[in-house]
């Protein structure tokens, strides 16, 4: 079978500073001991962003000397001791996040599962597959699905299609979500085929993974308007990223860009504790700040929550600016132009 535009596009792919070199004027060795580690892919589409060494887009995906001094945790959120089998991760009772992909299009050097996408370790045979079926439809609490990985859609069309179905047609379960970013950095990806095969499995919904407002590109904007023309609803989930996108303005930009594009911010990560990912840490007042700027000047549709997704297996924790205050019965309430207001409370 012939090869498809992205198929043809990843295998384009840079992996390796030394080929990332003959684009930039850098000197690649430093990095080849951190692409050993920590494996590197940037799509061509993905690599056209970068506009200079250090800009935004490099940051996110060109390996960085800083990620091999750093003592953060190899599993932050604890997922290995959450996975009752190797492609499933439980954590709350009724959702569980379904591993159908050990690859990503491009890789986010960010990454929560830093330990292990690209690597051999998260190579996912047909069997683990199953095993990761079997265990969804043996647990009747289950309602909500998250196909993750890696990123789903780089599976086949058939692939993806087979998994889809033997999930739909388990009874209990109520919904899908698919987690991508190849909207962002492959989005030839997002075909009429595609959508169509996706299309008749809802409700399904997409999450995504813009992070910075050059990536809302006329062709990011064709392949989420594929999507959401077939009735799937998208999200996305930006993290914050020092150096990237702490900041107010990039911020609001980003977000008021993603609706326009019919993607609703959903939330703002704060960095996970992820081993080799310090030097992207903000601090999280900066990110209430950010939060706080956005309360006012930007629709409410456009505002994620900022989230803490707590060590250990813990969840995800809104964190959000302290506008409410209480005093003599009555509440002290922020306004968005700053002033405060006193609001009655009702008696307990």
């Amino acid at each position: 079978m012939s090869q498809g535009v992205w198929q043809q596009s990843l295998k384009a792919s840079v992996t390796t500073a030394t080929q990332l070199a003959t684009h930039f004027d850098f000197d690649p060795q430093p990095l080849q001991s951190v692409e050993a580690k920590y494996p590197m892919r940037i799509t061509p589409y993905y690599l056209g962003l970068i506009k200079h060494v250090g800009d935004p887009i490099w940051k996110q995906c060109v390996p960085d000397v800083l990620e091999l001094d750093d003592n953060g945790l190899l599993d932050p959120l604890d997922e290995e001791n959450h996975s009752p089998v190797p492609t499933v991760i439980h954590r709350y009772a009724d959702r569980v996040i379904f591993l159908v992909a050990g690859s990503c299009a491009s890789y986010c050097r960010f990454c929560t599962r830093k330990r292990k996408i690209g690597c051999a370790d998260m190579a996912i045979s047909f069997r683990e597959l199953r095993e990761g079926i079997d265990y969804i439809a043996q647990n009747t609490q289950i309602r909500d699905v998250i196909f993750s990985g890696g990123d789903p859609l780089l599976l086949p069309d058939s692939v993806l299609q087979d998994l889809l179905a033997r999930i739909y047609s388990i009874p209990h379960v109520e919904m899908i979500r698919i987690g991508t970013r190849v909207l962002v950095t492959l989005p030839e990806r997002i075909t009429e085929r595609l959508c169509a095969m996706l299309k008749s499995f809802h409700p399904l919904y997409v999450n995504t993974h813009f992070n910075h407002p050059v990536e809302l590109t006329a062709e990011a904007i064709a392949a989420c308007t594929q999507l959401a023309d077939a009735g799937i609803v998208l999200g996305n989930q930006t993290v914050l990223l020092r150096g990237v996108n702490d900041n107010p303005d990039t911020m609001s930009t980003l977000f008021r860009g993603l609706l326009k594009m019919r993607v609703k911010p959903y939330y703002l990560h704060h960095m996970d504790l992820v081993r080799g990912t310090g030097h992207f840490r903000t601090s999280v007042s900066s990110g209430l700040e950010i939060m706080d700027s956005l309360r006012g000047p930007v629709s409410g549709l456009a505002s994620p929550h900022y989230v803490i997704d707590l060590p250990e297996g813990k969840g995800k924790v809104p964190l959000v600016p302290h506008y409410v205050k209480k005093t003599d019965g009555n509440l002290l309430i922020r306004a968005s132009d700053g002033s405060v207001v006193e609001y009655p409370d009702l008696e307990s």
